[in-house]
């Protein structure tokens, strides 16, 4: 009787099933996370939790984006409320405008205001093809004037997070000293209707979750390719050596202008459905301390990781919703040091965690092969 050896793999055949493997692994997560938003979650949560979870995957959005700019860029955007707030208005300006009807005001304008007609800034927002157009486009464009200004006169680390953070403060006092055309510190509320869809029908509401997670889909895919494109190359070429990438022929400015006004626009959309998922919009969601708390989740969750910062932005989203309610003196306290402890003790957020465990146990393997 004749055992046969099973032949050994040929040079170059483990490498590439590894790479094979590698690169059918997003494709799985993308599929794996399209189920569970799709699927899992309509079934297994009641209306009002999936409500609550179509609020965090807004702030998701505005995660990948942050991923693209912060963690792939170096760029700490602490004003990413200013972007979120400009998408929201945008939406809700032509949702209050359709639920007053033709020829009527707004209801806070009747209540606060002197006019008899519509501010002549507010018109263009009665076309919906507009209103949708400039929740991602008005964001992109005052990113590009602002990172224009800011990037070619070398401005970076701490100076530009501080000038985002002074935006965002700057932009929420705005709003409020506005009462009579914004709102004022209430904001735009009482959004009834989504393009003629009530959103008081839970079946509407449901719809909404649906479209919000679609977006952030295509948004998660869009920063991937772009995080695994050249550019992408060029702009972690730029976070780490920017004057040598000056020296290779290329201008910084404009490689992370790009990564500005991309997150910026991302920041838009996830403000413009926001509005239908929670029915409000108001200047306490684009000051300052939400613009921190969204850096905050992709912080804790990995802001290099495309799936950390989402997770991480869902999950800081969801301990404020329910720990604020228990502790809501102690809340933010608990949410400044969760940043301080990411930033200090874990840099690359929950995310790099499986990194560092591998990195440790190869150590050790090494250790004992020379003992």
């Amino acid at each position: 009787m004749t055992t046969t050896t099973p032949l050994a793999p040929k040079a170059g055949q483990l490498p590439r099933a590894r790479g094979r493997f590698a690169a059918a692994r997003p494709a799985a997560g993308f599929v794996a996370a399209a189920l569970v938003l799709f699927a899992v979650a309509p079934l297994a949560l009641s209306d009002f939790r999936l409500g609550l979870l179509a609020k965090y995957l807004c702030t998701a959005m505005v995660a990948v984006g942050i991923c693209l700019a912060w963690g792939r860029g170096g760029l700490l955007t602490l004003g990413q409320g200013v972007f979120f707030g400009l998408g929201g208005y945008a939406m809700a300006m032509h949702l209050k405008i359709a639920d007053a009807g033709p020829g009527h005001l707004p209801d806070f304008m009747q209540l606060y205001g002197t006019a008899t007609e519509l501010p002549w800034w507010w018109r263009p927002f009665a076309n919906p093809v507009f209103a949708v157009a400039a929740t991602v486009l008005l964001p992109m464009a005052v990113a590009a004037v602002l990172g224009s200004f800011i990037f070619r006169r070398r401005v970076k680390g701490a100076y530009f997070a501080i000038l985002s953070q002074a935006l965002a403060a700057a932009f929420a006092i705005w709003l409020v000293g506005q009462q009579a055309t914004t709102g004022g510190t209430n904001g735009l509320t009482d959004i009834q209707g989504f393009f003629g869809y009530d959103l008081n029908d839970p079946v509407n509401q449901r719809m909404v979750y649906f479209v919000i997670a679609a977006v952030l889909l295509l948004l998660i895919a869009l920063a991937r390719q772009l995080m695994h494109s050249r550019y992408g190359e060029l702009l972690v070429a730029v976070r780490d050596s920017e004057e040598r990438v000056r020296f290779l022929g290329y201008d910084p400015a404009h490689v992370k202008l790009v990564a500005y006004v991309v997150a910026a626009g991302m920041a838009g959309l996830a403000g413009a459905l926001f509005v239908p998922a929670v029915g409000i919009i108001s200047p306490a969601l684009v000051g300052i301390v939400p613009s921190i708390e969204l850096v905050i989740g992709a912080a804790v969750g990995g802001r290099a990781s495309l799936t950390g910062a989402v997770l991480g932005a869902i999950g800081v989203a969801w301990a404020k919703t329910a720990l604020s309610e228990e502790f809501p003196a102690a809340w933010t306290y608990f949410q400044g040091l969760l940043f301080i402890v990411a930033l200090a003790f874990l840099p690359g957020g929950l995310a790099s965690l499986a990194v560092i465990v591998k990195r440790r146990r190869a150590g050790r393997g090494l250790a004992g092969d020379t003992v």
